[in-house]
């Protein structure tokens, strides 16, 4: 009984591993699902190169606060040596006359030779600096903040980029429906070509047939190029988000859409972008600093007190330790002690120097924040600009290639009733055609400039519903 449940489990065993092998062999053969806007911006934050390189660097400068922090901790030097050989040196002890022979000096007689041990260890502790190590532990600190604000520049600008190559993607595929729609068109302007030819139409002649023709082969040649756009889109996508060599990149096409809303005010976005734009939350780190530069350069003018303790240690094998206070003893050694210390350095001239560098370093950043705020403020004010620009031109777009569809679908009417020639039918597809790419290209316009605002505010920058303006409150007669 107890075999054939052993056997059991056995065979339930086996049965559950082959399933497990199925289920492993089936999901590393299932094709992976396409990767939506969101999932590529999270991928491009968190692997792209430049997001990588701005870690790394920020890893550097919290070792460099680490380092500042510590910086009290006792500086403690130690050594140990062995080394000979030693001449032979004996007397009592008390520094009397030599016992032998070979102890006499100045000759070659070394008696019996020895080895000699020595160790040591010497500590300063700092307990007072005139604030040097305060000023050094705040700047590692600002060092920091200024480290992440740059992490997250680095990060921001990946997102704009993934979202502007997604959206990059969507334009080209949107592009290649249009181009598509508008040969479609030709292809059936043509066919009624050919067939007006055939029944030996006079409005049709060989000449309408070779400008359809060509028009149908350099509309070819534009969804061609929306191809290759769409390819270049994904592309860069797969460097964004640092894709492996083997990894099957696809992308969730979405159609773009006229958002509905108008941008904040100019202003408004100005006073966001003071608080949250990296790049000047990095600067403002980077200048508070250099202003704890400037102090460590003023203090060094002052001394620096600490406690300092030494242990001092060495035998020789050769010779009598000396045991009497007044007796010289080059070979024997055990002493250790604790006292207090003032360490400075008489060099003016390079204090001032260096003073000098820091205040100058200090008052170049300061410039440096101004112009970068400026030209913060001329950035948003630049994509504020070509985001309104672009919402207008999706507006007149839109009624544009309203208007030329009812062109196109009246060409085509006419042209079949045999009141219109061949031009206007073409320049009616074309005129259709243009349009819907334009209006196309204005969605995507509009996408990219409100991810180009959310870079350069550092906030996310959305439409938002106009205001209406409530009317004036009327004058009641008395």
């Amino acid at each position: 009984m107890v075999l054939q449940i052993v056997d059991t489990l056995r065979q339930s065993a086996r049965a559950l591993r082959l399933i497990c092998f199925v289920i492993l062999l089936a999901s590393a053969f299932a094709p992976a699902a396409p990767l939506t806007l969101p999932q590529i911006i999270d991928r491009a934050r968190a692997n792209d190169h430049r997001v990588k390189e701005a870690q790394a660097q920020l890893r550097y400068y919290r070792s460099r606060y680490d380092e500042a922090r510590w910086a009290w901790f006792p500086r403690i030097d130690s050594y140990f040596m062995v080394a000979g050989p030693t001449p032979e040196a004996r007397n009592d002890g008390l520094g009397g006359p030599p016992l032998t022979k070979s102890t006499l000096m100045y000759d070659l007689d070394f008696g019996q030779p020895g080895v000699m041990l020595r160790a040591g260890a010497e500590a300063v502790l700092p307990i007072y600096t005139f604030g040097k190590l305060d000023a050094l532990e705040e700047a590692g600190k600002k060092g920091v903040e200024a480290g992440e604000a740059l992490t997250t520049r680095a990060q921001d600008e990946a997102e704009f980029q993934a979202a502007q190559a997604f959206y990059g993607y969507c334009f080209a595929r949107s592009g290649e429906t249009v181009i598509e729609d508008t040969l479609k068109r030709l292809e059936d302007a043509e066919k009624l070509l050919k067939r007006l030819r055939a029944e030996g139409s006079d409005q049709v002649t060989q000449m309408d047939l070779y400008k359809m023709a060509f028009y149908r082969q350099q509309g070819e040649v534009q969804k061609a190029q929306a191809a290759n756009g769409a390819q270049f889109a994904l592309a860069a996508i797969r460097l964004l988000i640092a894709a492996g060599p083997a990894e099957v990149v696809e992308v969730q096409y979405e159609d773009l859409t006229l958002p509905e809303g108008v941008l904040q005010p100019v202003d408004a976005l100005v006073i966001t972008a003071a608080d949250h734009r990296p790049e000047l939350r990095a600067i403002a780190a980077g200048l508070a600093a250099r202003e704890q530069e400037v102090k460590i350069r003023e203090a060094m003018y002052y001394p620096d007190f600490g406690i300092a303790g030494f242990f001092r240690w060495m035998w020789t094998t050769s010779s009598t330790r000396q045991v009497s206070p007044f007796a010289f003893d080059p070979y024997n050694d055990l002493s250790a002690g604790v006292g207090l210390v003032m360490k400075y350095q008489w060099d003016f001239p390079q204090k001032g120097i260096y003073l000098e560098q820091a205040r100058a370093e200090y008052e170049k950043m300061q410039h440096q924040r101004d112009l970068l705020g400026a030209a913060v403020q001329l950035e948003i004010e630049k994509g504020w600009g070509e985001t309104n620009l672009a919402l207008l031109k999706a507006q007149r777009q839109g009624e544009a290639e309203k208007q030329a569809r009812r062109w196109a679908t009246t060409a085509y009417t006419a042209f079949e009733l045999g009141t219109t020639d061949t031009r206007e039918l073409v320049d009616s597809f074309s005129a259709y055609a243009q349009a819907s790419m334009q209006r196309v290209q204005a969605y995507y316009e509009i996408q990219v400039g409100l991810r180009a605002l959310t870079r350069a505010v550092g906030e996310p920058v959305q439409l938002r519903a106009p205001e209406v303006i409530a009317p004036p409150p009327q004058l009641q007669p008395r």
